[in-house]
């Protein structure tokens, strides 16, 4: 189990969305929150939020992920500010919403620099301090366009298909090396943070537009539970089902669900 009570947790694109709702449920639960964001206004936002949670104790530092020097700096930062966060949830991400021949190059590479590379950066920022301490928590937030591919996300499903890989691959490393480092992955529906604003779902009962304060809550819960995969609805774990399917059935069974259909409204944040 990883009681949070006490320990440093940080989270990446802690400012707002998930992120920021994440590390708001974590302090609840007695963490000291330090957030990183790009967005300086809402870094000192979202701080102060958290400080009315944490009893004052909260950090926000601004952080490009994206750049491995900037990433370094921050976390000896962090180290010398607070200490070593002893809970890391890699949360940041970005998402274009177009047609493979509709994104330009620049999208592309940011999609990949802000949901892949960084988890690297970031992990590898955190991760000797657990070691030395054989104790530690590293969760990713990917998606369920991880687990399966979905129409105008060649670049998002591709980036969270490589988060997932990533949690799976260093899962089993630490199980041969420091089997006390637990990891997570979160492979989420659509949640109504206003990334995916426009998307719709054909079976709401089934596959429904997340909401993200209960996101939030089963993220914390995974953490504490030191639960492997969390997957959001419970129907996305029926993928492994369907993939013995042939690629044909198996997109027809997509279509059925109205999954290569729900990116036809986006707009994602205005």
């Amino acid at each position: 189990m990883t009681d949070v009570n006490g320990r440093i947790a940080l989270v990446t694109g802690g400012a707002a969305g998930i992120g920021r709702l994440v590390a708001l449920e974590l302090a609840r639960r007695g963490a000291v929150p330090v957030i990183w964001d790009l967005d300086e206004p809402r870094v000192a936002e979202t701080v102060a939020e958290l400080d009315r949670v944490s009893g004052g104790r909260a950090r926000g530092y601004v952080c490009d992920v994206r750049d491995a020097g900037a990433v370094g700096a921050m976390a000896d930062r962090v180290r010398q500010d607070v200490g070593d966060p002893e809970v890391l949830v890699n949360n940041a991400g970005v998402v274009s919403g177009a047609r493979l021949l509709e994104i330009p190059e620049e999208k592309i590479r940011r999609t990949f620099d802000v949901n892949v590379l960084a988890l690297f950066w970031v992990t590898r920022a955190f991760l000797p301090a657990m070691l030395a301490a054989d104790r530690g928590h590293v969760v990713t937030i990917a998606s369920a366009a991880g687990l399966v591919g979905v129409a105008r996300q060649t670049d998002y499903s591709a980036s969270k298909h490589a988060a997932v890989g990533f949690d799976e691959s260093l899962r089993v490393e630490l199980h041969q090396t420091a089997p006390h480092i637990v990891t997570t992955v979160v492979c989420p529906y659509y949640i109504d943070t206003g990334m995916f604003e426009g998307v719709r779902t054909r079976v709401p009962f089934l596959l429904p537009i997340l909401r993200p304060e209960v996101v939030a809550t089963k993220v914390a819960d995974a953490v504490a539970s030191d639960r492997r995969m969390l997957v959001l609805p419970p129907i996305v774990r029926l993928l492994p089902v369907f993939r013995v399917l042939p690629p044909v059935l198996f997109d027809r069974v997509m279509d059925l669900f109205g999954v290569n259909t729900s990116m036809d409204h986006f707009v994602g944040h205005s």
